[in-house]
């Protein structure tokens, strides 16, 4: 995720004129459908990137020699002294640091505002935490309004605290109302007379009903927008992220199973340290609810700002992907089968995808990637999972096996238009996967690539949008090359973020989340598979770029269209063969008024249109494109000529 491959291209506006499109019925170049999907990347932060439904912040108080551990932004109750403590009985070895509260007499506790905010409605909320010190009497678990200061939920939680030993305290809260916003807060009380002088608390959680209810499960209303984009497969655990900036640190994969009291946390690659309570098994779990297959990113023994690891040190990184594979899918019998059983999970996940580092023509790490370290992992794999497709991180190497590589794209729009082509002349049978891509600043000022001294777009615009849709239309016509594509970065917390634009924003108020010109864009794309393309004839590309294919499962006979740059709107006739008169169709039009409009809270600006079509004589369907338009023309199936 560092803006790559940039082509020079300037789009001029032209005149509209009328197109005639023959779509015949055999000889496309594809023979298999180009998959929509996922690319997460913990880019824009909130518990783990956003997806993750827990509500605490800095529940765990990790912390690294990178990003130091700390008390923020939990705040003391009463007359009670914060501090952090290294005990020498830990909560676990990976949770070394505690909150220490010190007090001798009163109520007093602590208090968490959250991710920028607690979402307080009516439905049942589920928490816990950890104390050691001797305290006899309850604790009053409660969600309370900034606003109003009212007590929204609360609980008795009796102690069962002992110097000894961390215990741990199990709650539920149910709110018997909705707060008026999101500016609410969480906070442990208790009698401090009834202490020893003070007590140790360690993660404290608290989770909101979760998508199908999953423990330490993900956000409902997210997972939701998600599922609306029929997505096909899930890049994860993310790009950058997966390296890491500087050893040790990087996204490793044993330290993110198992309970949370076991999981490390490492600093990542945007500044914040990462709680790992969004895991491997979380992440599987993800592409099993969204019926997705998983891409797996492995880490390929180079850091974000370098070294590489040596030739002569790799053998224990690429042992321990196998490791990890095994982990996934392999028999209980075995070493990492039986440790996935001890966690509750006796049924194996079935990985057909990997995807080997991340962008490792960058950074300096080209040269060893290119000489040694993609061939390990790759033949390692290979020798125990033959049918696994390896993919590397970029195109910029050819390796001349399974896969091209992964292809990422950070452009304007004009630039997504000129390479409308681009895959045209990519070789077949090595599928392609456009792992990343985005239009993220205005044509204008005009000249090279994208300017990353310049400010990006916080929301996607509609004029990249559909710059978007004519660079998507184009690597369909190539499906044959191509694995699939996914937009990134995926979400955005509108209170703190590192990278712009993205698919969905949010905030912790559930009834601010946005989706965006391009996730409508993908909605569209994603929503009206072809599983095979068919050739056209007559007209020339630009202002108006099509694709057109077939769905072997509906039998419908799909169109997917977008105009780009034009000066009125243009006029299309386009016949199917084998369609006949009488037919009738459904053309789904997406506009926007003008370029730069966007979608923003509470503020959706696409038009979404739904028109009936009758073919006329010879089986032609005639319509009208608009200017920034994205269209896509559906003839159901079962209205061929015997």
């Amino acid at each position: 995720m560092r803006g790559l491959y940039l082509l020079g291209f300037s789009a001029l506006a032209v005149v509209s004129h009328a197109l005639t499109i023959t779509v015949g019925s055999t000889g496309g170049n594809a023979t298999s459908g180009m998959q929509y999907g996922l690319m997460f990347e913990d880019i824009n932060h909130s518990g783990d990137g956003g997806i993750y439904a827990e509500l605490i912040q800095n529940r765990a108080f990790q912390g690294s020699t990178v990003i130091p551990s700390t008390i923020k932004p939990w705040t003391a109750i009463g007359g009670a002294i914060l501090s952090l403590k290294v005990l020498s009985q830990p909560l676990s070895s990976t949770l070394p640091t505690s909150l220490n509260v010190a007090a001798s007499s009163g109520v007093v506790g602590i208090s968490n505002p959250g991710w920028w905010g607690i979402d307080v409605k009516t439905q049942k909320y589920t928490g816990s935490f950890w104390v050691k010190g001797n305290y006899k009497g309850a604790f009053i678990a409660s969600l309370e309004s900034s606003i109003t200061n009212e007590t929204l939920a609360s609980t008795k939680v009796d102690s069962v605290a002992t110097s000894s030993e961390w215990i741990q305290h199990n709650f539920t809260l149910v709110p018997h109302q909705d707060a008026l916003n999101a500016n609410n807060t969480f906070s442990i009380t208790y009698d401090a007379s009834g202490t020893s002088g003070s007590l140790d608390f360690n993660l404290i959680s608290l989770f909101p009903p979760t998508y199908k209810d999953r423990p330490n499960g993900l956000r409902a209303d997210i997972m939701e927008a998600l599922g609306g984009l029929k997505p096909s497969f899930l890049r994860m655990p993310g790009g950058n992220n997966l390296e890491g900036n500087d050893p040790p640190y990087y996204w490793k994969w044993n330290e993110t199973i198992g309970a949370l009291k076991d999981r490390r946390g490492y600093p990542g690659t945007w500044g914040y340290e990462n709680t790992n309570g969004l895991g491997l098994v979380e992440y599987l779990q993800w592409c099993e609810d969204l019926n997705m297959e998983p891409v797996l990113a492995i880490w390929a023994g180079f850091y974000l700002d370098g070294p590489a690891i040596s030739s002569a040190a790799l053998a224990p990184y690429v042992e321990d992907v196998m490791n990890e594979l095994e982990f996934i899918m392999g028999p209980v019998s075995s070493q990492y089968g039986a440790l996935r059983a001890s966690l509750g999970y006796t049924k194996p996940w079935s990985i057909k995808y990997i995807e080997v580092g991340n962008e490792d023509n960058l950074g300096g790490g080209g040269t060893s990637y290119s000489s040694y370290r993609f061939e390990a992992f790759y033949t390692a794999i290979k020798a125990v999972y033959p049918d696994i497709l390896v993919m590397a991180s970029t195109v910029a190497y050819n390796f001349g096996t399974d896969a091209a590589g992964d292809y990422h794209q950070y452009t304007r729009p004009d630039y997504f238009v000129g390479q409308f082509n681009y895959f045209d002349h990519f070789r077949t049978g090595h599928k392609t996967l456009i792992g990343e891509y985005a239009a993220v600043q205005p044509n204008i000022p005009a000249g090279g690539g994208v300017n990353w001294s310049l400010p990006k777009w916080k929301f996607p615009m509609w004029i990249g949008t559909v710059a978007e849709a004519v660079f998507l239309i184009g690597a369909e016509r190539n499906a044959d090359k191509l694995f699939g594509a996914s937009y990134a970065p995926l979400l955005q917390n509108l209170n703190s973020y590192e990278w712009s634009p993205d698919l969905i924003s949010f905030s912790a108020d559930t009834s601010e989340d946005v989706l965006s010109t391009s996730y409508r864009l993908v909605e569209l794309f994603s929503g009206t598979r072809m599983t095979s393309t068919l050739p056209t004839t007559g007209g020339t590309f630009g202002p108006a770029y099509w694709v057109a294919g077939t769905n072997n499962v509906t039998g419908s006979h799909i169109l997917k269209t977008a105009v780009y740059n034009s000066t009125a709107p243009v006029p299309m006739n386009v016949t199917f063969a084998g369609v006949q008169a009488g037919a009738s169709a459904t053309l789904t039009l997406l506009t926007a008024p003008g370029g730069y409009s966007f979608n923003s809270v509470g503020n959706d600006v696409v038009q979404k249109t739904v028109q009936k079509l009758q073919a006329t004589a010879g089986g032609m369907f005639a319509f009208r494109l608009p200017n920034l338009s994205v269209g896509v023309l559906e003839v159901a199936g079962g209205q061929r000529r015997s």
